[in-house]
């Protein structure tokens, strides 16, 4: 049952109806939506008169299995004819989620075109449709179950976001939707429990397409639409509060009769440029922030929008204050021994006799005389073997360097190790096979959310099929480099990587044809490479040749892979 808040299809929702400016109903001709004033209370849906015959939710129970592959383990949705459960998936061994809806129900026919446009469009920043199969009188549409992740509403429970997860929020969710938009493909139902976080701290959007259809909601101004949910949810991420006067999804809605209140002006503290993100997606009748940008009517703008403010710098850690330092009740002499009972006789204190002094016999006087004899006598001798060298050194070159021992010249104090900016990176692959060229410049961001990440591979950890995958650095110009901090993103047995001095930022020489400065294995998720001798070069090859074993993530199946989320150099 737990994980029904994280990944559970919730297309069911209900609270909070209104389907932000996703509605069947005419929009007005410059596609901007309808004010709150005029929007319906409930979701508009295809005509009504269509879906008066429909057939009930199918009656299926646990254990039933469809297809003689996915076992149905807990309904967790049963409204308007359709059911949505999770499942077991027994070919893969995975957990899965399963729309169910009868075959001659009005909407299975738009419900499968949906889920198989969805399917097609293989974005990982949305949840995946695997499966949209007709099959005995039923429809069903299979797609995945993420239980490490937390919905956007389990989230806003806990308060408003901080303004670089707000920023990141609306960053990715915009730029997913523009991309589906640029595809045909629009969600209509973007609602806090539609928004997905996962532990790498990646925002997920599950149900495109697909949820609407199951609902039977559409739109003349889809990209409007999605575009103005969007603002909606940065809107409450910012505040805690539902932009519109009607409670929805947990949140408060705003005091009736004052209009749509900017977020800054909701709530203290909100981030200036992100409040006027929102107010432009918002439709609010032509008002927008307080610099009068031109609203954003698509996810497109949106994102562009969006990209253009300041970047948004995470907060610095917090470390918790040391604990105060507790003083014992250890006394010298007292260790061990038992606490003195109140009217008993204290025990008797053993008194040692007196130590003679040391030295005083007979023995010890002639002891004494003979150890000071000795001394006086060493002293003479060095003395007379002093002068003597002194004596034979006088009239040699007293230009010429002393390098006997005991008289060479002090070492020079070693260098403070610098941290080395990077001005440039590409990805190195000799075998013509990128891993991710577009996420080259997030290993040397310093965003410890950010990351470069291979392929997954079936063979490890040592790379079977490839001698391995990297990343080559441009330092600017040239530098004694010593050592490499790297950030991984996963631990696990084990990590092993080299840095290598390179002639350029091409991929066309090999690593066995490079110097190479240092290299280490670690099996967490930090690993420091340490030269023995520093090596001077302007480009630096970071070479991963063993990945431990990770499992599915929003980007790759299961397998041996790794991420590099930061890399420094000093010299």
């Amino acid at each position: 049952m737990a994980e029904r808040s994280t990944a559970a299809v919730d297309v069911a929702d209900n609270s909070g109806d209104e389907p932000l400016t996703a509605k069947a109903g005419k929009a007005t001709a410059d596609g901007a939506a309808q004010t709150q004033e005029s929007r319906p209370t409930n979701t508009s849906t295809t005509d009504p008169e269509a879906d008066r015959g429909r057939s009930s939710a199918p009656d299926l129970h646990s254990g039933h299995k469809l297809a003689r592959r996915y076992r149905l383990e807990e309904c967790v949705t049963r409204l308007d004819g359709f059911s949505s459960w999770r499942a077991m998936d027994e070919k893969l061994r995975r957990a899965v989620g399963v729309h169910l809806l009868p075959a001659d129900h009005p909407r299975a026919r738009s419900v499968l075109a949906a889920a198989r446009s969805a399917a097609l469009l293989g974005d990982p920043r949305f949840v995946q449709v695997l499966d949209a199969v007709e099959e005995n009188d039923l429809v069903y549409v299979v797609h995945e179950w993420l239980p490490d992740a937390t919905e956007l509403t389990a989230l806003l429970a806990a308060g408003p976001l901080e303004a670089h997860e707000a920023y990141q929020l609306v960053h990715q969710v915009a730029q997913a939707m523009a991309a589906a938009h640029r595809e045909g493909l629009a969600h209509l139902r973007l609602t806090p429990s539609a928004i997905l976080r996962t532990s790498t701290g990646q925002y997920r959007i599950r149900g495109l397409a697909v949820n609407a259809a199951l609902r039977g909601i559409t739109s003349d101004t889809p990209q409007r639409s999605d575009t103005e949910a969007i603002g909606a949810l940065l809107y409450a991420a910012l505040t805690r509060r539902w932009p519109y006067e009607n409670d929805a999804y947990g949140l408060s809605g705003l005091p009736k009769g004052v209009g749509l209140l900017p977020p800054d002006q909701v709530r203290a503290g909100v981030h200036r440029g992100l409040s006027e993100i929102a107010m432009r997606a918002l439709a609010n009748d032509g008002a927008t922030a307080s610099r009068q940008e031109p609203p954003c009517t698509t996810p497109e703008e949106l994102a562009k929008a969006v990209s253009a403010m300041p970047r948004i710098r995470p907060p610095e850690p917090v470390f918790p204050a040391p604990a105060e330092y507790q003083h014992t009740t250890y006394q010298q002499g007292t260790y061990g021994r038992p606490s003195a009972i109140p009217g008993a006789a204290a025990p008797p204190t053993l008194v040692a006799p007196p130590l003679p002094a040391p030295l005083q016999s007979r023995t010890g006087r002639a002891l004494k005389w003979g150890v000071a004899a000795l001394l006086i006598a060493a002293l003479g001798l060095g003395s007379w073997q002093l002068a003597d060298t002194l004596l034979r050194d006088s009239g040699s070159d007293t230009n010429q360097s002393q390098t006997s021992e005991g008289n060479e010249a002090p070492p020079p104090k070693k260098k403070t190790p610098v941290v080395l900016s990077i001005k440039d990176a590409a990805e190195y692959y000799p075998d013509g096979v990128p891993q991710n060229l577009d996420g080259v410049p997030q290993a040397y961001d310093g965003d410890s959310s950010t990351y470069w990440r291979s392929k997954s591979f079936d063979q490890g950890p040592k790379l079977l099929i490839k001698d391995g995958v990297g990343l080559v650095f441009d330092l600017g110009s040239e530098h004694e480099v010593s050592a490499a901090a790297i950030s991984l993103r996963d631990a696990g047995d084990h990590t092993t990587a080299a840095i290598y001095a390179a002639d350029s930022m091409g991929s066309s020489t090999k690593v066995t044809d490079m110097k190479r400065i240092a290299s280490g294995t670690t099996q967490s998720n930090n690993l420091v490479l340490t030269a023995k001798k520093p090596v001077k070069t302007r480009y630096v090859v970071l070479w991963l040749t063993e990945m431990p074993k990770s499992g599915r993530d929003e980007f790759s199946r299961a397998g041996y892979k790794q991420g590099i989320t930061n890399v420094k150099f000093t010299g």
